[in-house]
């Protein structure tokens, strides 16, 4: 498909975003909906917490056994048709977890959800990839970058009030209205495209990666409550995940046709833009545990006034990623990562002094500035790993960076969680796995408020520390980030790059088949 002359998003472009917009929106949504009502879905069912997270645990595995196959599966099939399987096995799962009877049938329909959701993002990034060209990838990802970063702020809201004046059960209905609209949308309004000529598939690779990135998320994800890796349930199936990614990696660069294609990474920017992601991940999803738990545990305030208190995150963000997706495109994606990262740093630094009367104003000003680098980070940076290659190497390259940021996401979740509660269970004289427990009681005992208060904020504040030491190293892979802006051949419609210093580049199409 010939790319049209002008750089601007036509009409065709705006409508394949808004059905890739929804389908995010509904997975993204229910990841962060749900993580409100744990405690609520523990108490219908008369269960534990530990045994609840299986609700979020097995959501967050089923998503990572599926995406490593997603590449394959979008040039086998044809993005449009899986595309549309995804939103259908969304959909069933959702409807299915509303009616859940006990808590296994509510973890078993919650898999089935995320082997939906786990196929909805990388899909959609390759399909709006291949349909805006290469020109306007910066554009269209910052389009696709709203739900990524509105997500995690909206969905506790919206959770918490449906919790609390609807029913658990809307939780899941919810992507009953949106999930429908989406599917009628993707079919009238999404480009066929015809299924490819691709090897065999890979059947031992995915044997290797997809429980080998189960088990690594897995055990990661266990480290909070666990107290630290030294527990079986931690090290063991972080080790076998780690020793079936390798051992996946040795393969794939021995076969021809493997799950994930690992010559991607000999391209430059792809590998730099991929470092560049696995520590901004870290630092993103780990700081959007903390704020939450700062307002709620130190300041007192319930889960729906914390989910608001993150709004000034979302706005920041919003005026932003537009503006960012335009200048990534005309002027470069470093010229604009690199300011994102600083006003990062900068709203990043507030939370690194905070207190347990730090003024309102001065929180809400630090998450503002906080979302504009956002704003003008995340999807850039995505944009720059899928610039310059080719139309068949997008959908693998798609699957690759969501892997990247699930695995670092989860694991910036878990070193933050791990270090805020070392340090709180220092100050307050208990275990690490009791530390937020024993904070939560001390704070809100009167007789012991302000003590506990003060010493709670002091761990988050050094907790934040982390948080922009991980930002602060993203800045290193952003120094390399390609600095020229991709222009457009009027003649041919063929995007081209400009001369960064380090050589020309061929043209490029990721226009639809």
């Amino acid at each position: 498909m010939t790319q049209p002359a002008t750089d601007k998003l036509d009409g065709a472009v705006l409508k394949v975003a808004a059905v890739v917009i929804l389908g995010a929106v509904m997975a993204i949504l229910d990841t962060t909906v749900v993580s409100v009502a744990l405690q609520a879905l523990a108490l219908e069912f008369n269960t534990s917490l530990d045994t609840i997270q299986w609700v979020a645990t097995g959501y967050m595995l089923a998503l990572a056994t599926v995406i490593p196959v997603t590449g394959w599966a979008s040039d086998r099939f044809g993005t449009k048709r899986l595309y549309m399987l995804a939103i259908v096995l969304f959909l069933f799962g959702s409807v299915l977890a509303g009616l859940a009877w006990n808590i296994e049938s509510l973890i078993a329909f919650r898999v089935l959800q995320g082997l939906g959701g786990g196929m909805l993002m990388p899909a959609g990034m390759t399909i709006l990839t291949r349909a805006a060209g290469p020109a306007r990838v910066g554009r269209v990802m910052s389009v696709l970058g709203v739900p990524m970063l509105l997500g995690p702020i909206g969905g506790p809201i919206l959770g918490g009030w449906l919790v609390d004046s609807v029913s658990w059960r809307w939780i899941f209905y919810i992507n009953v209205p949106i999930g429908i609209v989406a599917l009628v949308l993707a079919w009238r309004l999404l480009p066929k495209d015809e299924a490819g000529q691709v090897g065999r598939f890979d059947f031992p690779g995915m044997l290797m990666l997809s429980p080998g990135l189960a088990l690594l998320l897995f055990g990661v994800s266990r480290i909070p409550s666990a107290g630290g890796v030294g527990a079986v349930d931690v090290w063991l199936p972080t080790l076998a995940g780690l020793l079936l990614i390798a051992g996946f990696v040795l393969r794939a660069l021995r076969v021809p046709n493997p799950l994930v294609n690992l010559k991607l990474f000999k391209d430059k920017g792809f590998s730099i833009a991929v470092f560049a992601m696995s520590f901004f991940a870290m630092s993103f999803f780990g700081a959007m545990l903390l704020f939450p738990l700062y307002f709620q545990l130190v300041r007192g305030e319930q889960a729906l006034d914390a989910g608001l208190l993150l709004a000034p995150q979302g706005i920041g963000a919003m005026i932003t990623m537009p503006i960012a997706g335009v200048l990534a495109d005309r002027i470069g994606v470093r010229k604009v990562v690199l300011p994102g990262l600083v006003l990062i740093l900068v709203g990043m630094v507030i939370y690194t002094q905070v207190g347990p009367v730090t003024p309102y104003w001065q929180l809400l000003l630090g998450l503002f500035v906080l979302g504009l680098g956002m704003g003008a980070t995340m999807m850039p940076i995505m944009s720059a790993a899928l610039q310059k290659l080719k139309p068949a190497d997008v959908a693998n390259a798609s699957s690759a960076m969501n892997i990247v940021q699930q695995a670092f996401g989860a694991i910036g979740t878990s070193i933050m969680s791990v270090v805020l509660a070392g340090l709180l269970a220092t100050k307050f004289n208990v275990a690490t796995s009791l530390g937020i427990g024993a904070a939560s009681v001390a704070v809100h005992n009167p007789a012991t408020h302000d003590m506990a208060a003060s010493a709670a904020a002091d761990a988050f504040a050094s907790t934040f520390i982390w948080a922009l030491v991980l930002i602060a190293v993203c800045v290193v892979p952003a120094l390399f980030l390609p600095k020229a802006a991709r222009t457009v051949s009027s003649a041919s419609g063929e995007g081209d790059r400009e001369d960064d210093g380090e050589g020309a580049h061929p043209p490029v199409m990721l226009g639809g088949h």
